[in-house]
């Protein structure tokens, strides 16, 4: 029997009622949806001191590396910042290297205030590539964030898409990163494992 992929989600924004989580969070539901094993990687809720690459150990650099390597495939989800990614994301970014991402499927979510996000997912996608990540295709954008979501207790973080075509789209993310998190044939995994016998 083999087990399904492992998705983590990094949240870039910083905001105690981010858009940006909210987003993540129906990737990750969508993701569990096919079958994965999810976590949620909040930036608010860990210690990142500024990267210093002369320094070892700082803060809770080491665990955030963990969950990366550990992970089969993992969605970054950003809020645009002056038409580019977060200070947060970035400083996560810089603590991960080829040893995290490489052959890691990852995913891309943008959230902005206004109407642009895409130069921040090229960004993106230019830095994981970087490190030799595997992004898929498939993104998303959403734009004017605040007026996209209603208040809903029943719903995912308690709030709604109002549109459901933006909603397909996100969790097509999620499912999507399930079903290409073992693209690599060198990323190690039981499936990895038992395709090759």
């Amino acid at each position: 029997m083999t087990t399904g992929p492992t998705v983590l989600a990094v949240s870039g924004s910083l905001r105690s009622k981010s858009y940006t989580r909210t987003g993540l969070k129906y990737v990750l539901r969508a993701a569990e949806e096919a079958g994965a094993r999810t976590r949620l990687l909040d930036l608010q809720e860990h210690d990142l001191p500024l990267y210093d690459p002369d320094l070892d150990g700082q803060g809770d650099g080491d665990e955030v590396k963990r969950l990366v390597r550990e992970a089969d495939a993992v969605a970054l989800g950003t809020p645009v910042y002056h038409g580019s990614y977060s200070g947060a994301l970035k400083n996560f970014h810089d603590y991960c290297g080829f040893d995290e991402y490489e052959e890691t499927t990852v995913g891309l979510l943008a959230t902005a205030g206004g109407g642009s996000y895409g130069s921040t997912l090229d960004h993106l996608r230019i830095t994981v590539r970087g490190v030799h990540g595997w992004v898929l295709p498939h993104q998303v954008g959403i734009r004017s964030a605040s007026g996209k979501f209603e208040a809903d207790s029943d719903a995912v973080d308690g709030r709604a898409f109002i549109d459901d075509s933006l909603q397909e789209r996100v969790e097509k993310l999620g499912r999507m990163l399930t079903d290409y998190a073992f693209i690599e044939p060198a990323v190690s995994s039981p499936r990895a494992a038992d395709d090759s016998e």
